[in-house]
């Protein structure tokens, strides 16, 4: 078996943890690389140690190719990465594991600079730079909704559903799920609620500001765009394939991360 790794040095422990979970693998005669220097060919799986953010940062190196990368938690909640750095070698070894696949929002414009991955796995958002809300003009499919006013607009993926959309007021949905969630951020309208569109849509947005410009974000990637400046999403031709370790799996980290469902009348 060929793993590849990306760990965030910058967290504090991820350091001491990475290690522990890499000699683990070395004595089971695992070969292991860092893929600081690219992904190599015939890699089965990426490991991530670190928090969600690294997680995002890391996927964007495996998801293309089609690997599946395990999101192993170094920081606080963790709900990408959501495996507990004890129990990964003993469930990957004994493919005590299962690998679902994601959703992907590829964004389109003229505007984004060359750096930015043109990828998201959580969301990508438009929201306000000054003072004042935003309107946010969006197309579905070539059909023009009304008008978002609000402190920003977010398109989400399922797998994103848990993470700025959740914040925002969206819906809870399973990774799998093959739909898009179009929330927005604090609207300034008693009659705007989320709205989950099939993840076959194409979806526009124009954000128009007081001010000159306006925020742009691709998951942890973020961009300051001319008002005016539009974006054109539709599904990625590509999928994430994320490794879930059969300890835990979506509901049993609702419970666990965002401790849903939780009551002192339940037993």
């Amino acid at each position: 078996m060929k793993i590849g790794y990306f760990v965030n040095s910058a967290l504090p422990g991820s350091g001491n943890r990475s290690n522990e979970v890499l000699e683990q693998f070395s004595r089971h005669r695992v070969e292991l690389y860092d893929i600081s220097a690219g992904l190599q060919p015939a890699t089965d799986m990426l490991l991530s140690f670190g928090g969600d953010g690294t997680f995002l940062s890391a996927a964007r190196n495996c998801a293309r190719e089609g690997v599946p990368i395990l999101g192993i938690n170094c920081g606080r909640m963790g709900f990408l990465a959501d495996a507990r750095p004890e129990l990964v070698v003993d469930s990957i070894v004994g493919g005590n594991y299962s690998v679902e696949e994601c959703d992907i929002l590829a964004v389109q414009s003229d505007s984004l600079p060359s750096a930015l991955w043109p990828y998201a796995i959580n969301e990508v958002a438009f929201n306000r730079n000054g003072a004042n809300m935003i309107g946010i003009d969006v197309k579905l499919d070539g059909y023009l909704l009304p008008t978002y006013w609000a402190d920003g607009l977010l398109v989400s993926t399922s797998a994103g559903s848990t993470a700025y959309s959740l914040s925002a007021g969206g819906p809870i949905c399973a990774p799998s799920l093959r739909a898009f969630l179009i929330v927005p951020v604090a609207p300034h309208n008693l009659n705007v609620r989320p709205l989950v569109v099939p993840s076959g849509s194409v979806i526009e947005l124009e954000p128009h500001d007081s001010s000159d410009k306006v925020l742009f974000s691709i998951d942890n990637q973020s961009v300051m765009l001319s008002k005016g400046t539009g974006v054109k999403l539709a599904v990625a031709p590509f999928k994430l394939r994320r490794v879930r370790l059969s300890n835990l799996g979506f509901f049993g980290a609702l419970q666990e991360k965002l401790f849903w469902g939780q009551d002192i009348r339940n037993k």
